[in-house]
C-alpha cells in the first residue's frame, strides 16, 4: 500500500504561481515513478508531468511545457510541482499518482497504482 497526501494547493490570480507537494509512504520512495494529473469541473482527468524513481528524467504535457516543473526529493519522500504563469483555464483538481513498476514516465492513467486525494487550485481572472 502507498499512501499519498498532496497539499499547497489555494487561490492564486492569472500569472501567478503556486507549488504542490505530495509526500508519500508506504513503500521505497526512489524505486516508484510519480506523477500530476487534474482535473477540472467537467473534463476528464489530464495527465499534468512525471517523473522518474530517481528525479533523472521527466514528461510533460504539451500545454504546461516551459511553466511547470515536476521534482522530487527521496529523502523526504515527497514530489513537487511548481506551476508558473497559470491561467484560469488551469482551475482544477491536482492529483498526485504512485507507479511501482515503472518502465518510462507515461502519462495513461490506468499506469498508476495509487491516487491522492487532491488538492484544489483555483485561478481567478
Amino acid at each position: 500500500q502507498v499512501h499519498l497526501v498532496e497539499s499547497g494547493g489555494g487561490m492564486v490570480q492569472a500569472g501567478g504561481s503556486l507549488r504542490l507537494s505530495c509526500a508519500a509512504s508506504g513503500r521505497t520512495f526512489s524505486n516508484t515513478a510519480m506523477a500530476w494529473f487534474r482535473q477540472a469541473p467537467g473534463k476528464e482527468r489530464e495527465f499534468v508531468a512525471a517523473i522518474t524513481g530517481s528525479g533523472s528524467k521527466t514528461n510533460y504535457a504539451d500545454s504546461v511545457k516551459g511553466r511547470f516543473t515536476i521534482s522530487r526529493d527521496n529523502a523526504k519522500n515527497t514530489v513537487y510541482l511548481q506551476m508558473n504563469n497559470l491561467n484560469p483555464e488551469e482551475t482544477a483538481v491536482y492529483y498526485c499518482a504512485a507507479d511501482l513498476f515503472p518502465l518510462t514516465t507515461t502519462s495513461r492513467p490506468s499506469k498508476y497504482d495509487y491516487w491522492g486525494q487532491g488538492t484544489q487550485v483555483t485561478v481567478s481572472a
